[in-house]
């Protein structure tokens, strides 16, 4: 069983950074695909970042590209998002998520198997 703990997540002034954390228990993470969505309240459940296995494929929602980074170090079991020049509209629970299926990059929620608990994100204005 796979176990995903986010860490990282706070109240930050507009235009501030965070960096989030995943760390994987119960397998390695480098045969995982990792992913981070985030939910707002009132809202569905939203992509923000995808990396592939390997970690050299990454994909981006179009409101957060050029502004976070997903990464992932598999001799850590850990993967992270780097948030910079963060916005109001930014807010939300974030989530990593990870598919032991997949080799390449998932948009998709359902293509994942093991969630973290989440870890709010609050940017003020």
């Amino acid at each position: 069983q796979v176990q995903l703990v986010e860490s990282g997540g706070g109240l930050v002034q507009a235009g501030g950074s965070l960096r989030l954390a995943c760390a994987a228990s119960g397998r390695t993470f480098s045969n995982y695909a990792g992913g981070w969505f985030r939910q707002a309240p009132g809202k569905e459940r939203e992509f923000v970042a995808a990396i592939s296995r390997s970690g050299v494929r990454t994909s981006y929602a179009d409101s957060v590209k050029g502004r976070f980074t997903i990464s992932k170090d598999n001799a850590l079991n850990t993967q992270y998002l780097q948030m910079n020049s963060l916005k109001p509209e930014d807010t939300a629970v974030y989530y990593c998520a990870a598919s032991f299926a997949r080799v390449g990059v998932s948009l998709a929620p359902r293509d994942y198997d093991y969630w973290g608990q989440g870890t709010q994100v609050t940017v003020s204005s």
